[in-house]
């Protein structure tokens, strides 16, 4: 995320501390290694191939997995409309947790919402239990629109990496 897009005019923006009616918390449970999980996530390869509803591509993904290491990929949906975002790795504790920002930009590249997002990844006899969870920091009035749609739109972006997990699970 650029230093741009990381603020947001504040006169504009709605500062989240105590918690967001869009806050979320989803877990998965993979029967895989989580090793191979864990990969889904970090390598590009993998992550465009889910990373997004059902329908949707990912023309542009690209991720430097590390602390400081930058992400950016472009949605884009079955009607053509692209939906950009941009981010920054926080933590990583391979194979256990991941924490990154990410800010979804509008037309002109300004951050409509920021988010701060924790995966984390937990072996429990050969499967793995993953948890995310999605903390809204900020909003502009433009918000609303697209984090209503943010849990169905993180389901349906799961149950695409649950498939790819069970298609190189079973390799």
């Amino acid at each position: 995320m650029s230093a741009d897009n990381a603020k947001i005019n504040a006169t504009a923006a709605n500062q989240s501390s105590a918690g967001s009616q869009w806050d979320m918390v989803m877990t998965r449970v993979f029967d895989a290694p989580r090793e191979l999980v864990w990969k889904m996530w970090t390598d590009v390869a993998h992550l465009a191939q889910w990373w997004g509803p059902k329908g949707y591509t990912t023309p542009i993904c690209e991720v430097d997995v590390r602390v400081g290491g930058k992400m950016r990929i472009h949605m884009r949906a079955p009607n053509g409309v692209e939906y950009p975002m941009t981010g920054v790795f926080e933590e990583i504790k391979e194979p256990e947790r991941l924490v990154f920002s990410t800010s979804t930009l509008d037309e002109k590249g300004r951050s409509m919402f920021d988010l701060r997002n924790e995966v984390v990844f937990m072996e429990r006899d050969g499967k793995t239990e993953m948890t995310l969870q999605a903390r809204v920091l900020a909003t502009t009035s433009m918000a609303p629109q697209y984090l209503s749609g943010m849990r169905e739109g993180w389901s349906q972006s799961l149950d695409r990496l649950v498939e790819r997990v069970q298609q190189f699970g079973s390799q």
